[in-house]
């Protein structure tokens, strides 16, 4: 890819910092950092009697601000099973609601409401 004008030089300097020393990528070191956001966060789904950590896939079909349209939680990255990490912007009550709400709205709980209870974790 050819990159003219004023902007060449900015890629230039970082492909080379993506890079690293000896070839290594930065990219990956970033994206698996433990320091990617500040609040680790649990997240378990509530519908009827049965209670559970919230699906990976739930998770990170929700935090897709294409599919929510929702700004107020664009620092917010699933990594796992029930887990979610968090910026301090982030209202925790308000994303367990919009969390319950979507994936009610999805049928996720089978024609029952599903109710999402958030808790930080150390």
């Amino acid at each position: 890819m050819k990159i003219l004008g004023h902007r060449a030089g900015n890629y230039k300097r970082l492909a080379a910092w993506r890079q690293g020393p000896q070839g290594a990528s930065r990219d990956a070191e970033w994206y698996n950092s433990a320091k990617m956001y500040a609040r680790k966060l649990r997240t378990e789904i509530v519908i009827g009697a049965e209670r559970r950590a919230a699906p990976l896939d739930w998770l990170d079909s929700f935090c897709m601000r294409n599919f929510t349209g929702a700004a107020e939680f664009d620092d917010t990255l699933p990594i796992g099973e029930g887990r979610i990490e968090a910026g301090l912007g982030v209202d925790l009550e308000r994303l367990a609601a919009a969390m319950s709400e979507w994936f009610t709205q999805r049928g996720k709980g089978d024609g029952r409401p599903v109710r999402v209870e958030i808790h930080e974790t150390i």
